[in-house]
């Protein structure tokens, strides 16, 4: 039988279930309201709708790494409490969920790149009665070696891939300092352009400001810049255990390839699949 608009806004009313939870419930159920609200509730459905809209403050960036160690994923799981964070349920799903993002076609994003089926945590909400969702992920594949770290406590994870190096330790210490020194990128030249002339034009302003002639501020321009880089630009920064060396002189000959940083929280409060769907 058809199922009708009104109908599908009704059972939403009473239950807070999404549009399509709802839709396909009342399909299953035969257009019959209370049998669909059954439903819903056997499903769990009904109980996740109302924890929605929660905040999701608290879980974990989770690793896998393939046993090659050519494959590295990192993944956000976020919940309302810390406490539900440490439970084996919550990170028993985490380590599958990392798991099976290292099986798909994709780089790195969020909830919404991933099949709904991945990123659907509506059973898990019905058992540990928080709101939950699937934050943001990102999964390296690399002919090189990858450097993966998590902080101790769960909620700041990195991966760095190094080319023309075997040298997993290296690798992992990079990582390291990504974690600690949060760079904005790898090297100088893959700054956008607006951000350069921004920072040229701050700092002859405040040169010229000083009182310095034009020549010189465009010499102080420079060293500045060059102190902007060390900053925030990974190869350029002293690193954090051997702070006489730039990265780059770490890594030597062998070349970062990328970096991937995730702290817990930095995406934003999820929604879940009950949410969007409204």
């Amino acid at each position: 039988m058809a199922i009708t608009a009104s109908q599908v806004k009704d059972l939403r009313e009473k239950t807070g279930a999404g549009m399509m939870d709802c839709k396909k419930a009342l399909v299953e159920s035969g257009g019959d309201e209370e049998k669909a609200i059954l439903y819903l509730r056997e499903k769990g459905l009904a109980k996740a709708a109302k924890k929605a809209g929660r905040a999701t403050s608290e879980g974990l960036i989770t690793p896998f790494i393939s046993a090659d160690g050519k494959t590295a994923v990192i993944s956000e799981l976020l919940c309302e409490t810390d406490f539900v964070a440490k439970g084996d349920d919550f990170q028993g799903f985490a380590k599958a969920l990392a798991e099976k993002i290292a099986g798909l076609d994709v780089t790195s994003g969020a909830a919404e790149d991933l099949p709904a089926d991945v990123a659907d945590v509506t059973d898990l909400i019905a058992k540990l009665g928080e709101n939950m969702g699937v934050g943001r992920f990102a999964k390296v594949v690399t002919d090189g070696v990858l450097g993966v770290y998590i902080h101790s406590n769960n909620k700041l994870g990195v991966i760095v891939e190094l080319t023309g190096s075997d040298d997993a330790d290296m690798a992992k210490d990079v990582a390291m300092h990504v974690a600690a020194m949060n760079p904005t990128c790898i090297s100088p030249d893959e700054l956008p352009q607006d951000v350069l002339e921004r920072e040229k034009e701050l700092y002859k302003r405040q040169a010229m400001d000083e009182g310095k002639p034009e020549a010189i501020a465009e010499k102080i321009v420079m060293g500045r810049l060059s102190k902007f880089y060390k900053e925030v630009c990974l190869l350029e920064q002293a690193f954090i255990k051997e702070d006489k060396k730039s990265i780059k002189d770490i890594v030597g000959k062998a070349k970062v390839a990328s970096f991937h940083r995730l702290a817990l929280g930095e995406g934003g409060s999820q929604e879940t699949d009950a949410e969007a769907e409204g």
